[in-house]
């Protein structure tokens, strides 16, 4: 046989010290002395100085594994002596891309085996590509991802290890058709993404696999039908199916999947109503499919051309003629009848009735249109007809900012706009609230600029959006200032003096991660909350609804300034309002603004004294945390887990479910990545778009399990605020 000397590693360093490793002649005199000993009837193990060795021969090419001394397919015998199973064998191979490089063959058979003079135990000595299971030495996964390996598998290695649970092949070039992986039963994770595996699955292929939880075949060359057995995997939670060739339509699939995406394929047909809750993503790049997430119907087939609705003279008689008998049809024909004539008259009545129900629906939805449009031009408008009388008119200072500059230092053109007053101190600042308080709009930081309510009520408004707290609004005035307003609502828990008393407290915070307040309005129904507009938008937009240029940008780099920003941000309210049950108590993605150096700003924390405790559940993410929702339980602990799932999201580029209060749609994030790391799979659970910088995965892991700390059920587990922000500033690029 062709043998190659090997490295020495901790693999193969014999017991003492002192000795080396054998020479290549006296491998070669021992392989040829045991194939002599084996060749009648070769036994399947032998012992040899207490220890119980496993041997295997193949008849087959071994692929050559681009490692020193490669652990790949392990067993574990158990026998009723005291001597304890050892998983083997060892297969040995050199570096694809060394020129040395051979397949290991042998004209008969070729031969691995583990040197019995040590711990040959892979779960011991930590070998590479094999997980065991946690405390003993039973091999319970395969993971040789990202390795460059080709060839087929060699199925028949694999399948006398009935502890396998996990098998990872992902991003390597294995073609040929999908192994047998049925065969293994008690398998949890299948993942072959990334290779070359071609051909159609059997559509029975997944039928004994009860225990499946996580597929991923994407990024492969199958062809075929999408196997119908997958509807029977009860206990499945993630299928990835995109970029393959899969024709014909969707099967029906097991309802409640954390993760499906059949996108970039070859489907056709209607998107089953039970997958109406996945993100329209999930089922992009295939022209055939129609439905629900597309928000489009699917056209019914045209009906077969039917004869003219007029009789057929040899039938019937005519109207116009005289009538005479018409012969009768012959016994095997269908008798025509009038009921025949009444069922395609009620066809077309059918047909006419829904073009026209179309039509008004149509015409329905043009006219809530433009009625919306209007609405939100008119929104501030109303508020200024119930507010603002002539004789409560005031001096209104307005400062524009200058044009060549954005910072706060600079110099600013003052504006005075003189109205008059028929009232004596109506022109005192904050002194007259004048009916129900709702004249007044109080500055609570004029750095960017001063302006009043009728300046606002004249502003040209943009709805930007609804939310928990209320709606959202973007407005323009006349001096080219843009400010965002948000109508809150549900904040009646302080009086006006307490509520004045901790927007001024707002209005005073200087923290380039913290969105200040620059005036509000009081009114006993709602409060308006005016702040600087910024143009970048949200993280969540950025994260999962935009696809231009500024998500392009979102790469491994930015992604670490946001979450070291958002963390020093959080250090700085669990600071300044360090006696409050919740410091921020909103924390989530669509509350982290981005200016235009990608710095992230938070915004809408605090609220938690001034939200109606019996709404704040309704309106505050930091009310969904286990300890809440279980026991009522809040402390700023809820805040660290809020943080967990933000730089989880930011780390997996996926949409958290625990944002949406009817748990439909989305990824638990929490569930997939505790999963994914308990199987140590944690460079799967990478955004495709960052983990592409190979440089850095050891840092972009080492976030991941960060925000694995910061998410734990139990809150008195869960990392500090101080010890989350500690370990994330250490992170670096």
């Amino acid at each position: 046989p062709q043998t190659h000397p090997q490295p020495t590693t901790q693999h193969d360093t014999p017991n003492s010290s002192s000795s080396h490793t054998p020479q290549i002649h006296d491998q070669q005199n021992e392989i040829k002395q045991t194939q002599e000993n084996l060749r009648e009837e070769p036994p399947p193990i032998f012992l040899s100085e207490q220890r119980l060795v496993s041997i295997r021969w193949r008849r087959r090419p071994i692929v050559p594994f681009p490692a020193r001394q490669w652990p790949l397919f392990a067993s574990s015998f158990s026998s009723s002596s005291s001597l304890p199973p050892l998983p083997l064998p060892l297969l040995t191979t050199r570096p694809r891309s060394s020129p040395q490089v051979q397949e290991i063959t042998h004209p008969c058979r070729c031969l691995r085996q583990v040197d019995p003079d040590q711990n040959s135990s892979p779960c011991k000595a930590q070998w590479t590509g094999i997980v065991c299971f946690k405390g003993s030495n039973v091999i319970s996964g395969l993971h040789i991802s990202n390795m460059g390996l080709s060839g087929k598998i060699d199925f028949d290695a694999l399948k006398d290890i009935p502890t396998l649970r996990t098998i990872n092949f992902m991003n390597n070039n294995f073609s040929g058709s999908i192994p047998d992986f049925h065969t293994l039963g008690a398998l949890k994770s299948l993942l072959l993404s990334g290779n070359g595996f071609s051909g159609e699955i059997p559509k029975d292929y997944f039928s004994h696999m009860n225990s499946l939880k996580k597929i991923y075949l994407d990024n492969n060359n199958f062809t075929g039908k999408i196997p119908e057995s997958l509807g029977q995997l009860n206990k499945l939670e993630e299928l990835h199916l995109e970029k393959n060739q899969f024709t014909g339509s969707i099967p029906k699939l097991k309802q409640g999947l954390n993760s499906l995406d059949l996108s970039n394929n070859k489907l056709q047909g209607p998107i089953p109503d039970s997958m109406s809750k996945y993100n329209p993503k999930a089922f992009e790049g295939n022209e055939g499919l129609c439905g629900v997430p597309f928000k489009s119907s699917c056209k019914s087939p045209s009906p077969s051309p039917s004869p003219a609705p007029t009789p057929a003279p040899s039938l019937s008689p005519s109207p116009s003629t005289p009538s005479t008998p018409s012969p009768s049809p012959p016994p095997s024909w269908p008798s025509s009848s009038s009921s025949d004539v009444d069922s395609k008259r009620t066809t077309t009545i059918i047909i006419i009735i829904s073009v026209i129900l179309g039509i008004m629906i149509l015409l329905l939805l043009y006219v809530l249109f433009v009625a919306k449009r209007r609405k939100r031009d008119d929104d501030f408008d109303v508020l200024g007809k119930e507010q603002l009388d002539d004789h409560h008119q005031r001096v209104v200072e307005v400062h524009v900012p200058s044009s060549n500059n954005r910072s706060l230092g600079s110099t600013n053109h003052s504006l005075e706009v003189h109205q008059t007053s028929s009232k004596k101190g109506d022109s005192k600042k904050g002194s007259n609230h004048g009916k129900n308080g709702m004249n007044e709009l109080l500055m609570v930081n004029d750095e960017k600029g001063s302006f009043g309510l009728s300046d606002l009520m004249k502003a040209a408004a943009e709805v930007l959006g609804n939310g928990g707290l209320g709606s959202a609004y973007k407005a323009v005035m006349s001096n080219g200032m843009s400010v965002v307003v948000k109508r809150m609502r549900d904040m009646n828990r302080l009086g006006r003096d307490g509520f004045d008393s901790e927007m001024r407290r707002f209005g005073r915070l200087r923290h380039k991660n913290i969105l200040t307040p620059l005036a509000y309005h009081y009114r006993r129904e709602e409060k308006l909350l005016i702040s600087e507009y910024i143009p970048t938008g949200s993280l969540l937009y950025l994260l999962h609804g935009d696809r231009g240029i500024s998500h392009s940008e979102l790469n491994w780099p930015i992604r670490l300034k946001i979450i070291q920003g958002i963390a020093c941000g959080m250090g700085f309210i669990h600071t300044e309002f360090a006696s409050y049950d919740l410091p921020h108590g909103n924390l989530k993605s669509s509350n982290v603004l981005l200016n235009d150096d990608y710095e992230p700003v938070l915004n809408d924390y605090a609220l938690h004294p001034l939200i109606n405790p019996n709404n704040a559940a309704q309106t505050m993410f930091a009310f969904r945390t286990p300890e809440i929702t279980e026991s009522q339980q809040i402390s700023p602990k809820s805040d660290v887990y809020c943080l967990g799932i933000l730089i989880l999201e930011i780390l997996t580029g996926k949409f958290p479910s625990q944002y949406l209060t009817n748990g439909k749609g989305g990824t638990d994030v929490v569930q997939w990545v505790q999963s994914a790391m308990a199987e140590q799979r944690e460079e799967e659970l990478l955004d495709p778009e960052i983990a592409s910088d190979a440089d850095s995965l050891d840092q972009m892991v080492q976030l991941l399990k960060i925000g694995a700390d910061c998410t734990l059920s139990d809150p008195e587990q869960r990392l500090d605020i101080r010890e989350a922000i500690r370990r994330i500033e250490e992170v670096q690029v």
